[in-house]
């Protein structure tokens, strides 16, 4: 009996881990039509990354504030190999994804430099909500995979990865941006994100979680 009940339970864990993983890849596409969407200013994360910015005033700022967008597409990647296919990662692709991991978090300090020595120009209440956003979800994570490595599984520490340097960066446009002006389609991409946003960060503090309460879920136990 305590045999089927466990079979069930399996069973049950299974399903929901599907549906939580289809509706995170969902989230996921939305985020990854954001960097085509003008975020401000008439502005996509494709057009910075381009320097196509209006008065040509694009420069290495827009940039790296623009790349870590693309985050999404790796992530849409990951959640597609954890539905359809046999292994939810490979160790080349690991390697690969902890490159743009590094990178992207590289440029966001980079990008938080100027509001960290008051020249970026932004009032004391953003330049503490850039700081603590930016700088803090990539140090707080940062933190918890070094000492909690063990809890994780090696996709489940990419997600964090991936996750952390995400909403690091986009929680920084979405304060810097915040009170752009222009018509409602010209930020459209900085709407978007203020939504997506929030169901990106509970998928990273529920692997966060989990890792402390010692419940963190195997997604990738097949890998040898």
């Amino acid at each position: 009996m305590r045999r089927e009940d466990d079979r069930i339970a399996s069973r049950l864990n299974v399903s929901m881990r599907a549906w939580t993983d289809a509706i995170a890849l969902l989230v996921w596409l939305v985020a990854g039509v954001v960097t085509f969407l003008p975020f401000a200013f008439d502005t996509s994360p494709w057009d910075a990354i381009r320097f196509r910015v209006p008065q040509n005033q694009g420069n290495w700022w827009h940039l790296l504030a623009g790349l870590p967008f693309f985050l999404a597409y790796p992530m849409i990647w990951l959640h597609l190999r954890a539905l359809f296919a046999r292994h939810p990662s490979t160790a080349i692709g690991r390697r690969m994804l902890w490159g743009a991991i590094a990178l992207s978090a590289v440029g966001t300090v980079s990008v938080e430099t100027p509001f960290l020595f008051h020249l970026a120009g932004t009032s004391d209440w953003q330049r503490l909500a850039v700081l603590g956003l930016g700088l803090g979800v990539i140090a707080v994570s940062a933190l918890i995979l070094l000492f909690r490595r063990r809890s994780f599984s090696p996709t489940q520490a990419c997600l964090v990865g991936l996750g952390s340097a995400y909403i690091a960066n986009a929680a920084l446009c979405l304060v810097v941006y915040g009170a752009a002006s222009g018509a409602i389609q010209s930020r459209s991409g900085w709407l978007v994100s203020i939504v997506v946003i929030w169901p990106i960060t509970f998928e990273l503090a529920s692997l966060l979680i989990r890792s402390f309460r010692g419940e963190a879920e195997q997604t990738d136990l097949r890998i040898v």
